[in-house]
């Protein structure tokens, strides 16, 4: 059996840098309600309801867990057992907030960008003060991946390569782009993944939307078809992965077109490494298709992070000046898209590298020829 979550000392060390990094910003500490970051700080899956779960992680001292007394239950699959965070239960009639604020010790409090505003109202009215989010105190902490989390990105790439690899059988004219996606969708699962994400089966001119999903048109000898797929692996991190098919021979100039993105995906990946800003991979991509008179069909930013969230951060995009750094994972994504006719895209995730990048997808990238049988 695949584990739901990675060992308890991963979360210790989390919990106690994300402490750290609080008080480095002057905070009392952070509150974190069911989503991605407590997930990340503890390995919960708890979900958001109206009776009020948080995580309360003071800058100094011990965390507290507040939680529903039936909603308990919902931790056991979590790390808090064994990290010996103290929980406090509680039931209807007794006021959740005021034990968030006892826990915290301070008013300079950040939040989880996903609490709720039926939670933050509350808190905020009881704090005095708007807490700040806690995106500043968490972002390079979740941007830059341990061990543990680059090898279950390995892992995801892997199984989402393994669908890839099947995709050609799916593709027979006459099928529908829902036909194939369904397909797919069995794959995803088949292969590893503990569920879909996402499934884009762009066919011909559907190829052009960059977030097509799939539709009734059925596909035809000569599509150029888009397919972007993906879903989280075990202990929740995702894969996400585009490769483009042609069912027959394409024509010159769509191979011609195809060839410069792949120069231009290519060319990016080769520019990742440490200092590299986030912005210099988006440019590395965007001059080669410029070169070739193809700049105004990338309409979209070259790429972003992935984790336990399909995007988060660092984006790699115009105007993000953020240094790489080792273990940040992003994709790499570039695309060109012509309104009515088709469009194509190369998505590789890669961790960056003490001197570079490793991909963890490594299906071929050349536009996949498929007979048109």
């Amino acid at each position: 059996m695949t584990l739901s979550r990675f060992s308890t000392d991963v979360y210790a060390h989390r919990l106690s840098a994300a402490a750290a990094a609080a008080g480095e910003a002057g905070l009392a500490g952070l509150v974190i309600t069911p989503g991605y970051d407590l997930r990340y700080l503890v390995g919960s899956r708890a979900q958001t309801f109206e009776r009020l779960t948080a995580l309360v992680l003071p800058a100094q001292g011990e965390p507290t867990v507040v939680v529903p007394r039936l909603e308990l239950a919902a931790l056991k699959e979590s790390a808090v057992p064994e990290l010996g965070v103290t929980v406090r239960d509680w039931v209807d009639g007794e006021d959740p907030y005021r034990m968030v604020v006892d826990a915290l010790g301070g008013q300079a409090v950040a939040v989880t960008d996903a609490m709720p505003a039926l939670h933050l109202l509350p808190l905020t009215e009881l704090l005095g003060v708007v807490p700040v989010l806690a995106t500043d105190v968490l972002r390079r902490l979740r941007m830059i991946k341990d061990g543990a989390e680059i090898d279950a990105l390995r892992k995801a790439g892997a199984a989402i390569d393994r669908v890839h690899a099947r995709v050609p059988e799916f593709l027979v004219p006459g099928r529908t782009e829902a036909d194939v996606a369904a397909d797919i969708a069995e794959a995803i699962v088949a292969e590893g993944h503990s569920e879909v994400a996402f499934i884009i089966v762009g066919s011909g001119p559907n190829g052009a939307d960059p977030h097509h999903e799939c539709s009734d048109r059925e596909l035809q000898a000569g599509d150029i078809v888009v397919v972007d797929i993906g879903g989280p692996y075990q202990p929740g991190y995702n894969s996400d992965c585009t490769r483009t098919y042609s069912i027959g021979e394409p024509d010159p100039e769509v191979a011609r077109r195809y060839a410069v993105l792949q120069r231009a995906q290519q060319a990016a990946v080769d520019v990742v490494r440490p200092g590299v800003t986030a912005e210099q991979v988006d440019a590395a991509a965007r001059d080669v298709l410029a070169a070739e008179g193809l700049a105004e069909g990338f309409v979209h930013r070259t790429g972003h992070g992935i984790g336990l969230s399909v995007h988060e951060e660092p984006y790699i995009v115009a105007g993000n000046n953020l240094p790489l750094e080792v273990g940040m994972a992003f994709s790499v994504e570039p695309g060109v898209y012509f309104p009515g006719q088709w469009g194509a895209r190369i998505e590789d995730i890669v961790i960056v590298t003490a001197d570079g990048a490793e991909s963890v997808n490594n299906q071929p990238h050349e536009l996949v020829v498929v007979p048109a049988r």
